[in-house]
This record gives structure tokens, sequence and C-alpha cells, in this order.
């Protein structure tokens, strides 16, 4: 395969012809120095609260008690953003000839008009070969980026891995400190040349999630692997976007801009912490967690302004001598947009360990509960999208089942989400792709996110 990618040392400036360097300072636009205040003090992005499923436990015996890790932004107005550095890593094989790749160039333009000078953009294409059609660099010269998008024609087969492995050595050519790092990959098909496994296209997007860029998914059409585009978002930290119809494509396109445009705290992990006779099972809704005899390490995808993520997770508690006990320590650090700089957050879940059941009855935290109820109710999704897949579930009992998980959503006030299980129930109705939906709601239902 031919190698395009340009030296990243330097690049030449479209409008001056001279040379920039891409070690970029960190920008949030205006005064890079002036960070967001209020009443003369620094402003966190995030705040967080740790609660416990139940405030009592049993103490003659052992139990499991689920915790509720929630993270709210400030609510604070943000009057500047983070720079972003993206790349746009487009599928152009002989299937997306016509509307979808005329639409798609379209998107790019609309990307291009989105962001400003203090953005970084580079573009690369894939079929059976990767080309980078534009290098990452300051969107200075609009005109000429869109001059270089609209040069872009069909080929052949789908080379994907070797078009995402391209788009974020773009992204990663450019040392860039305060930025936000995100490939948008967007495919109308399976991957059909080049590397096709999907644990090792799933696990190069994890790789550069470690390495501080994030991926986000777009399927287009019918035809896609809806697993592996899901997977890549998960593993990736990124979003995840069925998208039905080629006039769709610069809408969402706009959608994920926007959404990457109001972040406030980025590189969130998260660690548990437990006494002797405390454990961690199991963590809802995060990809591969780290979970040891005495802790538990994880990464949550980047928090936009006006989010709550609510983040639960299984404890199993070993008997206790009555009384009150701290039974987890949680500490997460993040990047923050507000400060500008690294913070670090902490709380604690208290239990009080009880002989007298009734009191555990007692005890129980609706608010855990609910989530817990969203949770399984996801859980619900997957076994009935596999029962379709497999049809082991006829239509009627699917219908069934979805109107059921949907009344769920809608009690517990995940109503975006509920929408989605009903845009699934019109599809499966009138014999089109309902399991491309599901699967987009389940990723959003396992980030747990919000609006406040």
């Amino acid at each position: 395969m031919e190698d395009k990618t340009q030296q990243m040392s330097g690049f030449p400036d479209p409008l001056s012809g001279a040379t920039q360097r891409m070690n970029v300072p960190p920008v949030f636009g205006g005064d890079p120095m002036a960070q967001p205040t209020a009443m003369g003090m620094s402003v966190r992005a995030l705040e967080m609260e740790v609660i416990m499923g139940n405030q009592f436990a049993e103490a003659t015996k052992s139990s499991r008690l689920h915790q509720l890790v929630l993270l709210k932004s400030s609510g604070t107005a943000i009057a500047r953003r983070m720079p972003l550095n993206v790349c746009l890593a487009i599928d152009r094989s002989g299937s997306m000839e016509g509307e979808p790749l005329e639409y798609a160039k379209r998107a790019c333009e609309y990307v291009v008009d989105l962001l400003d000078t203090n953005d970084i953009l580079s573009i690369v294409t894939f079929e059976e070969h990767v080309e980078v059609v534009m290098p990452a660099r300051r969107v200075v010269n609009k005109n000429l980026i869109k001059q270089h998008i609209q040069r872009i024609t069909p080929g052949n087969t789908t080379n994907l891995y070797d078009g995402l492995m391209q788009a974020c050595m773009q992204v990663a050519s450019v040392n860039a400190t305060g930025y936000v790092n995100r490939v948008l990959i967007l495919t109308d098909g399976e991957p059909t040349t080049g590397i096709k496994d999907f644990n090792s296209i799933v696990q190069h997007a994890a790789d550069n999630k470690m390495r501080g860029i994030t991926v986000t998914a777009l399927g287009f059409g019918s035809e896609y692997n809806e697993e592996l585009m899901a997977g890549i978002a998960r593993r990736g930290s990124g979003n995840y976007y069925y998208i039905s119809q080629p006039a769709l494509i610069p809408e969402i396109f706009r959608k994920e801009l926007e959404t990457l445009m109001t972040i406030t705290a980025r590189n969130v992990r998260v660690r548990f912490s437990f006494p002797r006779g405390v454990q961690c099972r199991y963590v809802y809704g995060v990809a591969a967690p780290s979970i040891s005899a005495r802790g538990a390490e994880f990464v949550l995808p980047d928090i936009e302004r006006g989010c709550v993520v609510a983040n639960l997770s299984e404890l199993e508690l070993d008997r206790h001598i009555p009384g009150t006990y701290r039974v987890v320590k949680v500490e997460m650090s993040y990047e923050d947009t507000c400060t500008g700089k690294t913070e670090t957050l902490t709380g604690e879940g208290v239990v009080e360990f009880v002989t007298d059941s009734s009191r555990i009855q007692q005890g129980v935290n609706p608010m855990v509960q609910s989530e817990l109820e969203v949770h399984l109710a996801t859980r619900n999704l997957e076994k009935t999208m596999m029962g379709m897949r497999t049809q082991q579930l006829t239509a009627m009992g699917a219908l069934s089942d979805l109107q059921r998980t949907r009344n769920i959503l809608i009690q517990s006030g995940k109503l975006d989400q509920a929408q989605e299980v009903t845009q699934a129930i019109d599809a499966l109705q009138s014999g089109g792709d309902a399991e491309k939906t599901l699967i987009g709601t389940i990723y959003s239902l396992d980030k747990g996110k919000r609006k406040a």
C-alpha cells in the first residue's frame, strides 16, 4: 500500500506557504491563560457522589450490594471550548458510489464549516487502499480543504482496519496538548480486505483510547456489521450511530461535532479501593474493567456539559461484626476543561451491618434501584436481539419483549432510549432492520449518560 502520510514535524500553511510547527499549545478560545471562574474562584467541571443501594447489610452472612457513582457536570456556562484534533475516516468502497459518498462528502464539508483555526483536521479515505486526503493541519483555508474533499471518488473493496489505523496515526502525529482527539469512521459494509478479524479491529480502537484518541463509529445502510461498529465505539470510548439514509449523514456528523464541542471532562478514570471482606463482582456497562481482590479500575467516556453519568457496580460483602463501616473508597481523575488541569475527586460508601433483616428491607435506595432496573432492561434488550437473530424468538414474542422494556425505560426517565425502542418496534413491524437501532440503544444505556 502506498504511504501517502506527510511528515508531521511541520506543514505548509495553505495561505502563506510558510511552515507551521505541529507542537500545538493548549487553546481554549480567547485568552489561552484565562480560565472560567465563579465569584473569582475556579469551577471544576464535575462533581461526584457515591450512593449505596442500601444503607444496611447483613451482619451474619455474606451479601451483595449495589453502589452508584453519580457524576454531574457543574452546570456552569462555559464560554470557551476545548479545540478539536479530528480525523474523518471515510469509506469510499464501490458500495458507497452515488448518493452515499456525495452525502458523506457534504458531511465532511459541514465539519469544515463548524471548525475554526484553533482546530486541527485530517481526512483519510479507505477502500482496498488507504489515502490521506489531507494530513493533520489547522483549519485555515476552508475552500482549499473542500476542494480536496470534492476529489474523493469511489474505489473497490473495504479495508476498514487500515483506514482506522491511518486515521489514528494522523491524530497521534500532532503533539496537541489540551485538545480533544477523536476519529470519526464511517462505513457501509463489512471489512472485505486487509485485517478482517473482529477482535483485532476492536482492540486497535482500545489501544488508541489508551493513547488518548477516542473513536466514534458511524454505520450507514443495512450491510455494515453493527456488532463490529458498536465494539469499536465501546472500546474506543466514542459514540455509535446508525444512519439509515444517505441524507442523514451530514446531520449525524453535525450532532457528533456539537457533542465534541461541549466536552468538559476527558480521560476519565475511576478506581475503587476495598477493605478486607469486600470485593467487586461486576461493573455495569464498562468495557474490560480491571478487577482485583482489593480494587477495581476502569475508564469512562468523555463527559459533555450538562450531562449526568450514572455508573453502577455490584459488591460482595463478607459477614461483619454489627456496626458501621466504610466498604469502598472511590477515586476519580480526569482532565478538566474548566481548570485546565488534571483533577481528582474522592468519595466513599458507608454501610451499617445489622442483624435485623427488616431494616435491610427498609434501607433500599430508590435511585440505585431505578438504575439497576435500567441495566436489567438493557440485558433484556440483548436477549431479545439475540432471540431475533437466532430465530428462537417469534416476531410477536420480540414485540412483546420490546414493549415491556420500553415501559421500563419510560418509567425510569430514559425517554430518548424509549423512543429508540419504539423505532425498533416500528422497524420490526414493517420488516425493517431493528437490530442496528437496538444495538445503539444498548450502547447508549450502558454509558449511563443523561441530560442534567
